[in-house]
């Protein structure tokens, strides 16, 4: 059956790869949160440790509704690490750094989903396609919210200048 949501199939296609491209960066950087949640040690423990579970569970959560989001625009969801890798901006990290380098990683990969989900919302916005653009701007809000919290461990100003 044909899809007749007022958005065209082009558009939809452009849209559904975008929000493909942010659902890769989403869950490398779900995996990279839950991976230093597992593994940070140091005099930081508890408290990354929490804030890694509370951030990995929000992105594990948030992977149903942008994969559900490009099944709605009439595309197949990517479902496998060899395409997430494809995808993604954001690449592992073979080792187990230091918590300050977790931290560093981490804001790093926070903004990478930003830049890929602003882009998406462009996207989604020049098509007229509202829940993709307001999903888009809740997600950027969270990301956003999630590096300054992240920075906030190491001392960083909005600025980028040190305390």
């Amino acid at each position: 059956m044909s899809i007749d949501i007022g958005i065209s199939t082009e558009d939809r296609a452009r849209i559904a790869e975008a929000l493909s491209q942010t659902l890769a960066d989403s869950y490398l950087l779900y995996l990279k949160t839950h991976n230093f949640h597992w593994n940070v040690t140091g005099p930081m423990f508890q408290p990354l440790h929490s804030i890694f579970e509370e951030q990995y569970t929000e992105l594990w959560n948030a992977l149903d509704d942008i994969a559900e989001r490009i099944r709605a625009l009439g595309h197949f969801a990517p479902g496998t690490y060899a395409r997430y890798a494809e995808l993604s901006s954001i690449k592992e990290e073979p080792t187990v750094p230091d918590w300050k380098e977790m931290l560093r990683q981490l804001v790093e990969g926070q903004e990478t989903v930003i830049r890929t989900a602003r882009n998406a919302f462009r996207i989604a916005d020049d098509a007229n396609d509202q829940p993709s653009a307001g999903m888009l701007s809740d997600r950027m809000e969270i990301h956003e919210k999630n590096a300054w919290m992240l920075r906030s461990f190491l001392g960083n100003q909005a600025d980028g200048t040190q305390t």
